[in-house]
């Protein structure tokens, strides 16, 4: 039995944000008693959970967007186009795989986990890509569009909350989207002796739904396109280009 100073103490020290275990060490406490003084009261318990600043914007209180908004945006493109959530591990892991040709897209890839929850990013080599991979019990609540299965053999819509920053960063989504599953390549034609060459992007995606997001991005940053396949969008003109060019650009 501990006396009431030492209960005292520990939870002014709690009070404080002397970490559990220290608090333990220092009042040579066990770690059951700490956890009945601390949490022995449920509703005081959950207040504590509720006050508490999140890392997830989604699981705070309230729940808000992202706090870098613009890297969300890519990295969201990048992940419906090469990437991968697997949340069956006891601590999900979002996976995107980026060719070895890349290393600019690999490094832009593992700044925008950074930037939007990953403490950590490892790089993962695979034959021909790397796989750049972050954990984090957060990433559903941030990529509400996982589930089983390929992507275009489930809906692919975006959440309320996700719309308006896609809106803002129409030219972000885009640009993930086109660094994933997409080009800017050199067209060449010849007509006669002559030969003409110039630049077009050209994003290919099975599933309509995604698809869908990059025509309305395009749309809204006035890019105009065309559909040379169902599943392949084709941006040709010149002036669509450099319109293109500001946001996305070539890969390296």
């Amino acid at each position: 039995m501990h006396p009431p100073r030492i209960r005292e103490q520990a939870l002014r020290l709690r009070a404080q944000g002397v970490p559990f275990g220290e608090i333990c060490k220092v009042l040579a406490i066990s770690r059951n008693t700490a956890g009945h003084w601390f949490y022995g009261d449920r509703a005081r318990r959950r207040a504590e959970l509720d006050a508490e600043p999140s890392r997830c914007p989604r699981c705070a209180r309230p729940p808000r967007a992202p706090d870098d908004q613009a890297a969300y945006a890519y990295l969201l493109g990048l992940y419906l186009g090469d990437g991968h959530l697997v949340t069956k591990a006891r601590v999900p892991v979002l996976r995107v795989f980026c060719a070895d040709a890349w290393p600019g897209l690999i490094d832009e890839c593992e700044i925008a986990m950074l930037a939007v929850i990953a403490r950590k990013v490892q790089r993962v080599q695979k034959q021909g890509c790397i796989g750049v991979q972050a954990y984090s019990k957060h990433w559903p609540c941030l990529l509400p569009q996982h589930g089983p299965g390929h992507k275009h053999h489930r809906p692919i819509l975006l959440a309320d909350w996700q719309a308006p920053i896609m809106s803002r960063h129409a030219g972000q989504l885009l640009r993930g989207l086109f660094h994933s599953d997409g080009c800017r390549v050199t067209n060449r034609i010849k007509r006669g002796n002559k030969c003409y060459a110039y630049p077009r992007y050209n994003f290919s995606n099975e599933s309509r739904d995604i698809m869908g997001l990059c025509q309305k991005s395009l749309d809204r940053l006035g890019v105009e396109w065309r559909m040379c396949r169902p599943n392949m969008l084709s941006v040709a003109r010149r002036e669509a280009v450099a319109r293109l060019d500001e946001f996305v650009g070539p890969k390296w």
